[in-house]
């Protein structure tokens, strides 16, 4: 049974040993070939140039133009002499009639050649040539009259020299071993920088293996995309390298946006001006148009360099209705609390008048009572028939109280037991009440808020109005953002996320918001009626961005 490689720097020592062993290979190989026709040219050359040297002695030129008795001897002597000197293997001249007049073996001197006289077109041709001396590096030169023409026409023969192809193998071996040197010598020292390339990648992988490696990269697969919170992991060029299904889910990314700017893929907002930041974010809220999140932004900083951040978003969104929800049941529990102390107290002040013998009196004090706490609970029980709404609106009525406002149920209220927007009427009615009851803070009794809840078959409508100092012309389009508030001092808990809960609220339902300054602020909600969710523009007046 084959043993399977398991080690990472093993594998990639092995590759590159491998791949450096094939290049070596094929590059020696394809160097030889090339060497060889090299030395295959240059032996041509030189054969070409003995050629063009015999074929310039007179004494050739003399017994080709008027062959007498002595040339063939004396060409053959020269011929010889020649070949001994250079080490060429033959050097054979031929007339215009193909008949040799010298040749390595005296028995063909005067016998015709069976080719036709090849440079008889006056031109040097070079080539290997395959005959009775063997292979052979060869060249074949034109021979000219005496007289000095070098046109075709003054041809009167031909110098044929080769030079053994054993001799350029021998030389080629003697070069291959140097070459070999210098091959070997660069597979030492690529086999070197393949090991160090080896070790470095195993240091920066951690020590971990392929397969330890593929189940980490599994594993963070799994974990990052079943959890419930929002992550986003961004490099220092604001690009994301890791987004998880409920980031996308949360923040409406398009398909694909791993890999793209953050600013390319998320709208202008509040919310991409945390994440693009470089400053530490923490637990910030912000108020999107389909809930509220929690935002964190944790920079990330490797060996002293920025290396990116990481987010993560939290949907808050059922946890802020409840908080609502619970809110309210507070108020009401708070102030069915404090009517019962504010009762027990009444009831004491009775009974010692009755005591002291004063029956006018105590009437008077009861008659006073009806006539302050009795209004409110007689306007709620008469227009208002949510009992969570009235439950809001008498903890809301308590605190008024608390602070010195007066809050007023309009008699053009109208509110019935089962209304289908109730969870979203206790967002909107609380957090304008509480933006009402901070616009009062500072300014001079008498202080009003005025409440207007009217539901009708086709929307449901929010009014609440203040007489205190309105919204600064400056600010009338900001409001609506989430984190923006013009409160100071102690006012700023809120940290400008009520009227965003608001605006977002009404926009998911389909709604509008609008505020007017007279006399005051007044806002003013209407929200259809019935369970579609229709987007809708930005309020006509004072809308939020």
């Amino acid at each position: 049974m084959r043993r399977r490689i398991r080690r990472l720097s093993t594998l990639i020592l092995l590759a590159q040993v491998g791949i450096l062993s094939a290049s070596l290979l094929i590059g020696f190989v394809l160097f030889a070939w090339t060497a060889r026709a090299n030395l295959t040219s240059d032996y041509q050359a030189r054969a070409a140039d003995i050629a063009q040297a015999f074929a310039d002695v007179p004494d050739v030129q003399r017994c080709l133009a008027t062959p007498t008795a002595d040339c063939d001897p004396d060409l053959q002597r020269l011929a010889t002499a020649t070949s001994k000197r250079t080490g060429a293997a033959y050097v054979v001249v031929i007339d215009m009639d193909r008949v040799r007049h010298s040749h390595p073996d005296p028995a063909l001197i005067g016998q015709k050649v069976s080719e036709d006289v090849v440079a008889r077109d006056g031109r040097v041709h070079l080539g290997t040539d395959i005959g009775s001396t063997g292979t052979t590096a060869n060249a074949r030169v034109p021979v000219f009259g005496i007289d000095g023409g070098t046109s075709a026409s003054d041809v009167i023969g031909e110098v044929s020299v080769g030079i053994r192809e054993s001799s350029v193998a021998a030389e080629l071996l003697g070069q291959l071993p140097l070459y070999a040197a210098w091959l070997v010598l660069a597979f030492g020292i690529g086999a070197i920088v393949s090991f160090g390339l080896a070790s470095l990648l195993k240091r920066r992988t951690f020590g971990l293996e392929l397969d330890e490696i593929a189940r980490l990269l599994q594993e963070r697969e799994a974990t990052l995309h079943g959890i419930r919170e929002g992550v986003i992991a961004i490099d220092p060029h604001g690009r994301i390298t890791v987004v998880n299904d409920e980031a996308q889910r949360l923040l409406h990314l398009p398909e694909g946006a791993r890999g793209r700017r953050l600013d390319d893929v998320l709208a202008a907002s509040p919310i991409r001006d945390a994440l693009t930041g470089t400053s530490e974010v923490k637990d910030a809220i912000a108020v999107t148009d389909t809930g509220v999140l929690v935002l964190n932004r944790m920079p990330v900083t490797l060996a002293g360099r920025p290396h990116g951040a990481v987010l993560t978003l939290q949907d808050r969104t059922e946890v802020t209705a409840l908080t609502q929800e619970l809110d309210g049941e507070r108020s009401f529990a708070e102030s069915i609390r404090a009517q019962q102390h504010e009762f027990s107290n009444r009831m004491h002040a009775v009974a010692g008048l009755l005591e002291l013998g004063r029956p006018e009196e105590a009437l008077q004090y009861l008659n006073e009572i009806r006539g302050t706490s009795a209004d409110l609970d007689r306007t709620l029980r008469t227009h208002v028939a949510a009992p969570m709404i009235v439950g809001l609106l008498l903890g809301k009525a308590a605190e008024a109280t608390e602070r010195g406002i007066d809050l007023v149920i309009s008699p053009e209220t109208d509110l019935g037991p089962a209304t289908d927007r109730l969870q979203a009427l206790v967002t909107i009615l609380g957090n304008l009440i509480d933006n009402a009851f901070d616009a009062l803070a500072d300014s001079p009794a008498p202080r009003r808020v005025v409440v207007e809840v009217v539901e009708t078959p086709r929307s449901l409508t929010v009014r609440v109005s203040d007489n205190g100092p309105g919204v600064p012309d400056g600010s009338v389009q900001r409001i609506f953002e989430s984190g923006y508030t013009t409160k100071r001092g102690s006012l700023t808990r809120h940290s400008g996320l009520g009227l965003s809960l608001v605006h977002t609220t009404a926009l998911r339902l389909g709604g509008t918001v609008t505020v007017e300054n007279h006399d005051g602020a007044a806002f003013t909600v209407v929200v259809p009626r019935g369970t579609g969710h229709q987007p809708v523009a930005a309020p006509a007046e004072g809308g939020a961005e």
